[in-house]
């Protein structure tokens, strides 16, 4: 299902104005950008647009209430400084599952939480990421060795009490 009929079916005849949060999970976004959603959600506090294959958050309006904004699972690898300017109450933001490969595409958003001492973002998620892969093979591995010894002490063990 398309995201402009998606946000239809979720309005559920409802005002734009009059909503407070959408939920478009698993819909298809064309062009990998954001579309049928604009200005007059005006009491947005929470999106959730997790696995709609979003690859730019350009065409984001402006949403001065969202404080909580769910994007995993998508494909953005950058661009992230529109967040900044069009959702300054953001408090929490999941960017699990995307294309972001380092740190520095998420300096926008540390500048934000800089900018405004009293409210800051409680948490960014950047799961997925190359280095936590590699640390949590690491940690597989060596879980998988001391099992193997342990395995290797009990056959030992059981050795020489025959």
């Amino acid at each position: 299902m398309e995201m402009k009929k998606r946000i239809n079916l979720e309005l559920r005849n409802r005002a734009p104005e009059e909503v407070t949060e959408l939920v478009l999970d698993n819909c298809l976004c064309v062009n990998g950008e954001i579309e049928g959603l604009n200005d007059t959600f005006k009491k947005l506090e929470f999106l959730s647009m997790a696995n709609v294959e979003l690859s730019s958050l350009a065409r984001l309006p402006s949403l001065n209430k969202l404080r909580k904004l769910e994007l995993s699972d998508n494909i953005i690898s950058g661009g992230l400084e529109v967040l900044a300017e069009k959702c300054p109450n953001l408090t929490y933001l999941n960017l699990s599952g995307n294309k972001i490969k380092d740190l520095s595409t998420v300096e926008a958003l540390m500048e934000m939480k800089m900018m405004k001492k009293k409210r800051k973002m409680k948490l960014v998620h950047l799961k997925n990421m190359k280095k936590r892969r590699r640390k949590r093979r690491r940690m597989r591995m060596r879980m998988k060795m001391k099992q193997a010894q342990s395995w290797e002490r009990e056959k030992r063990k059981w050795a020489s009490h025959t």
